[in-house]
């Protein structure tokens, strides 16, 4: 789960030890972050912050096309 805080607030991490950031960050789910979401501490976001990539690099697909050639399964 991915949480920031409520506006106007400062959350602590009990993980990290340290501020939980104004853009947020994901975090486990635990009773404590339950705990931070039921008070209104922190407001849960439904996909982890998004990573730029560097000098406009391009990050590459996991998948192997369809297309590339396969290994021969062994008989």
């Amino acid at each position: 789960m991915s949480v920031k805080p409520a506006p106007g607030l400062s959350v602590r991490d009990p993980v990290l030890r340290d501020l939980l950031p104004a853009e947020g960050r994901p975090v486990e789910r635990s009773e404590y972050w339950l705990r931070r979401l039921a008070d209104g501490d922190v407001v849960e976001m439904s996909a982890p912050p998004a990573v730029a990539p560097q000098d406009g690099a391009v990050a590459e697909p996991d998948a192997t096309p369809a297309d590339a050639p396969q290994p021969e399964a062994e008989a």
